[in-house]
């Protein structure tokens, strides 16, 4: 094998990797506010500051947001099952999730 011909391919390796990583939005771009409204919906469950008000609802308060926004994705796509998380993710845009996962990342993980 020549060594430009391994360059390519590491070239091609490297495209495939950066482009199969910009899938989704990342963090630092999504819109804290935005998310902050969505999570008026999930309040009833997850709490206003991220930590569960009722049993068996996690805590997401300080959660990773790849962590959340691909649980999210895994609700609404039926991947994972539970029928009030797929009920309330049904209508989400992928925008909303990156907004969810960010602003529920950047909160203080203390109950009150």
């Amino acid at each position: 094998m020549r060594a430009s011909s391994g360059l390519a391919v590491l070239a091609s390796v490297c495209c495939a990797v950066l482009g199969a990583l910009s899938l989704t939005a990342p963090a630092w771009s999504a819109d804290l506010a935005a998310g902050r409204a969505k999570a008026v919906q999930c309040a009833t469950c997850h709490g206003m500051n991220g930590i569960a008000t009722l049993p068996g609802a996690p805590n997401l308060a300080g959660q990773n947001a790849i962590y959340l926004a691909k649980a999210l994705r895994d609700f609404k796509s039926g991947a994972r099952k539970d029928e009030m998380m797929s009920l309330m993710v049904a209508n989400l845009s992928d925008a909303d999730i990156e907004n969810l996962a960010a602003f529920y990342e950047g909160l203080e993980c203390k109950p009150e």
